[in-house]
């Protein structure tokens, strides 16, 4: 599949102004915000921190891994090969950078030395999986989803991959692994989130209150709590499989769209509000919500990641990389 045909079948982005977000705190307080421009044309999205403090994206559009260095804000390229048109990325306990390399409907594997790039291929039978997002669990096994109604399992060290049909078909996006390593997903189109037991690869439904809420991307806190971003419904949600409870807020504005969810190392709660063109910071503690909007339109912030006191996305609108550090 080209690259264009891909980025077509892809959600389309919803653009909005930015706005001062009612019940919020503006883009005041102990927190410093700086953007970094990478290449243009790239659509530059899903991020990953690595230990050398230097920031991996994936250039959706134009079919690179880049790598920016925030200390001079020189970036690099590397060309992932023909069609190519990278979703999500990690970095591995191996150390190597970890795509959903859709364009290829592959996975595929960068040496972060010599960029050597290696491409594990899905089955034919699973010729448009339409990868998403990938973690790796406490074992070593790199798990990903297929928004077509897939998910599956690569063994790094073996090279076997088995790819699974979700329970309930199209959907499956976000995906995380909690501290005692289990993997949990969320499922866009299927408006649930599922648990995958990693020695059968079997998944279990769970829903969460809000009906058709667009369940989106999905990150597990300290306790193993999961949180979701709600697309449809503009929510932020945490479903504790302890008790299986769920609680709910409504991101601030008019007309929220959570995309994107991260939960930092302090188990605050970041978030990308298309509706409101910002990324969003939640405190569980005081239920009360930050705003940083973007300072150009149509940012479009797809994934959030980070390290201890800082957050970084890619505005996939804008060509550039956003860092919010955490100064007090």
């Amino acid at each position: 599949m080209n690259r264009r045909k891909f980025l077509l079948a892809a959600t389309a982005a919803c653009v909005a102004a930015p706005a001062l977000l009612r019940h919020s705190h503006a883009q005041e307080g102990p927190f410093r915000v700086k953007y970094f421009p990478v290449a243009p044309g790239s659509g530059s999205r899903d991020t990953a921190a690595a230990p050398d403090g230097t920031i991996w994206y994936c250039g959706q559009r134009n079919g690179t891994l880049g790598r920016l260095d925030p200390r001079d804000g020189s970036y690099k390229q590397i060309d992932l090969g023909k069609g190519a048109a990278p979703h999500g990325v990690v970095v591995g306990p191996d150390g190597a950078l970890w795509i959903t390399e859709g364009g290829q409907n592959a996975i595929a594997r960068v040496d972060p030395s010599d960029h050597k790039v290696r491409l594990f291929r899905l089955p034919e039978k699973d010729a448009y999986a339409n990868l998403n997002t990938a973690e790796f669990d406490k074992n070593g096994i790199y798990w990903f989803t297929g928004n077509s109604g897939i998910y599956g399992r690569l063994d790094p060290k073996s090279g076997d991959m088995t790819v699974f049909k979700s329970p309930r078909g199209r959907g499956p996006y976000g995906i995380t692994v909690t501290p005692k390593g289990d993997v949990w997903y969320a499922s866009l189109s299927g408006s649930h989130i599922a648990r995958i037991d990693p020695a059968t690869g079997n998944a279990t439904v769970v829903e969460p209150p809000t009906p058709n809420q667009g369940a989106r991307r999905v990150w597990s806190d300290s306790k193993g709590r999961i949180w979701v971003s709600e697309w449809n419904s503009g929510n932020v949600s945490v479903h504790d499989p302890a008790d299986g409870s769920w609680k709910a807020w409504k991101l601030p504005g008019s007309n929220p769209r959570a995309y994107a969810v991260y939960v930092d190392e302090k188990d605050k709660v970041w978030l990308t509000d298309f509706g409101a063109n910002a990324i969003v910071r939640f405190d569980p503690a005081t239920e009360k919500f930050d705003a940083f909007p973007s300072d150009m339109s149509g940012a479009n912030v797809r994934h959030l990641a980070g390290r201890p006191g800082e957050v970084w996305g890619g505005e996939s609108g804008t060509n550039r990389l956003v860092r919010i550090q955490t100064v007090a």
